[in-house]
């Protein structure tokens, strides 16, 4: 859609420029913070570096998409990348999501402050392959 497309053309979207695997991790919002409830993205990702994770290279989010056909139903994924700042000024990551017949990637507003829900599944990435 249009907000994809917008933040695909940003300069703070970067591709590598030679094919890399990643090993990819799902952890939910609570695991990362220790909160049931959830937690901001800030709390998401220290909570992330200090089990050893790294975010995502904003690539993943379009790169799983496709390399993900078999998704399961109703499921959705938040790539632990760096917010990326749409055209609104409004600071974005990438869902992948699965909803009947249909497969998305979206993206999913970081509003300052925001508390993402404690089952809210995210991507992380720890190694990559040569």
């Amino acid at each position: 859609g249009g907000l994809v497309n917008d933040i695909l053309g940003k300069p703070a979207f970067t591709a590598a420029t030679e094919e890399t695997e990643v090993d990819l991790y799902l952890q939910t919002t609570a695991e990362l913070t220790g909160k049931p409830e959830g937690g901001t993205t800030a709390e998401v990702f220290a909570g992330a570096a200090w089990l050893g994770f790294k975010k995502c290279p904003p690539e993943v989010g379009p790169q799983l998409r496709i390399q993900y056909p078999d998704q399961p139903m109703d499921d959705r994924l938040l790539i632990g990348m760096e917010p990326i700042a749409g055209s609104d000024g409004d600071l974005y990551v990438f869902d992948v999501g699965r909803h009947g017949d249909d497969q998305w990637l979206s993206a999913d507003c970081d509003y300052a402050g925001k508390v993402w829900d404690g089952n809210c599944r995210w991507v992380l990435f720890l190694l990559r392959h040569r």
